[in-house]
């Protein structure tokens, strides 16, 4: 594995210990023993839920790319891009519903379709790039 990449990962999985503390707090919302409204406990479930599948998701990105032969500033243009929306779409779904009973999302919930834009474009970067690999490898 190329070492930029490598080093992406490995930060990426300590990353993880986070997203398991963000589960207890996920525990202490859901069992009613920290204070949040209707809307926060719906938005704070989709933070916590996206942050783990899209972390995953880049994670397998960045194995499918190297698998694939894919050369290391596509396979790790690809892998960062679905990564940075493991950070800007959970964060705006926290970061939009904080305070005291909020009744709707402020501008944070900007960070959930920013995310979702970086999301597709990395996905596309590392599509297209694993296609590229196997036409040359025919």
């Amino acid at each position: 594995m190329d070492p930029v990449l490598t080093l992406v990962v490995g930060v990426t999985l300590l990353t993880v210990v986070g997203i398991a503390f963000g589960g207890t707090f996920m525990l202490r919302v859901v069992s009613g023993a920290q204070g949040a409204n209707p809307l926060q406990k719906t938005m704070f479930r989709a933070g916590h839920a996206h942050a783990g599948v899209l972390v995953t998701l880049g994670l397998v990105v960045a194995l499918l790319t190297q698998a694939a032969g894919v050369g290391p500033v596509w396979s790790a243009t690809g892998s960062i891009l679905v990564l940075c929306a493991a950070i800007f779409v959970p964060a705006g779904f926290f970061f939009s519903v904080l305070g005291t009973d909020p009744q709707r999302p402020n501008g944070w919930i900007r960070s959930v379709w920013a995310g979702f834009t970086v999301l597709v474009l990395g996905l596309i970067v590392a599509g297209v790039s694993v296609i590229a690999a196997g036409v040359s490898g025919l």
